[in-house]
């Protein structure tokens, strides 16, 4: 099959395209035609890699997938070939007690698609047939790879973790990003009052256009003076943190007494200083969230399909171009998800 492997850890030139053995169907899995995936700031995390994280090369990455299902194994109903699907992007044991709970992103063997496993820039991919979501009907496999990773991070972080209730203000971080695009619309539908940053005029005006209550253009704008300002100096019930150190010291000073911070992930850096007076004193909580469970993504499809969540698709690229597309992404040149297609 043909591929966008990476052979090595390193800067883009470590991706090339070449030809992979095709995936064999294992008893209770699938192997789906990728038709779309969608990028992610955890593909180039493992491309450049870090301490500890061992991978066999090749690797292919990418965790976002929506295809057709064309094998199956053993133990696996043969109907099933065929089907339109969107990929869960966590893997799990699926025996064990976090498992069994609904908990599966807690467990101690929880892999992620393109990071731990192989991914989906290529054309075939093999998943346990617990991976396995109907496409919603209504959207294009372009479309439904937009939705599993960044929606389920959201999700999760913000209903599960963060409790975020209808009448609670919520600060979400670049709303340009796809988990940041995803967190206003849930933010909207959960009933809050939603004020979300951007790095310039035009994804102001598309955040709102998401549903953002207010918006402001973090390159010209101190998010915290303008939160203080927009909440009246009270400061917001909760704030859904994946950037990291450069905002996280003002994250924190922007929730109200007694509110929450929820972090996904560090995108400009982990080595964030917190001054634990704030956190004591305030009485604030800060809660880390990875990932959701399958369960989860359910829950979100349905509203996907129901059109009270929808798919953020900033642009199509070839397979072939995901050096390219990897670029763009780290210069924040979109609005929502980049998407290959094989």
């Amino acid at each position: 099959m043909r591929a966008m492997a990476m052979h090595g850890h390193g800067g883009p030139e470590v991706l090339r395209a070449g030809e992979l053995p095709e995936p064999e169907p294992l008893p209770g899995t699938a192997v789906v035609r990728v038709r779309a995936v969608a990028l992610n700031h955890l593909d180039i995390w493992v491309r450049r890699g870090w301490p500890g994280l061992k991978l066999a090369m090749p690797h292919v990455l990418g965790a976002d997938v929506a295809g057709v299902v064309v094998a199956v194994g053993a133990g696996v109903d043969p109907a099933r070939v065929g089907e339109e699907v969107v990929l869960s992007p966590g893997v799990s044991c699926g025996a064990c007690e976090e498992c069994l709970s609904g908990r599966d992103n807690l467990c101690r063997t929880y892999g992620i698609l393109g990071e731990h496993l192989p991914g989906g820039y290529a054309e075939l991919v093999r998943v346990p047939v617990a991976n396995l979501l109907a496409k919603p009907a209504a959207l294009s496999f372009e479309e439904a790879a937009c939705i599993p990773l960044v929606f389920l991070t959201a999700w999760h972080a913000l209903v599960a973790r963060a409790g975020l209730r209808a009448g609670e203000t919520l600060l979400v971080h670049a709303a340009g990003s796809g988990v940041g695009s995803a967190a206003v619309q849930i933010g909207k539908l959960l009933g809050a009052r939603v004020v979300a940053t951007a790095g310039s005029d035009p994804k102001c005006d598309k955040a709102r256009a998401l549903g953002a209550d207010h918006a402001i253009q973090y390159e010209r704008q101190d998010f915290l003076a303008e939160v203080k300002a927009w909440t009246g100096r009270r400061g917001v019930d909760v704030v859904l943190e994946h950037t990291g150190q450069a905002t996280w010291e003002k994250s924190l000073l922007a929730l109200r007494g007694g509110g929450r911070l929820v972090t996904v992930g560090a995108t400009t850096g982990h080595d964030a200083r917190t001054d634990l007076r704030h956190v004591f004193y305030r009485q604030l909580s800060l809660l880390g969230s990875t990932m959701g469970s399958k369960g989860e993504l359910f829950e979100v499809l349905r509203f996907v399909a129901e059109g009270r969540l929808r798919p953020v698709l900033d642009r199509c690229l070839p397979l072939a171009e995901a050096v390219r597309a990897q670029e763009l992404l780290s210069r924040r040149e979109q609005f929502g998800k980049l998407v290959l297609v094989p």
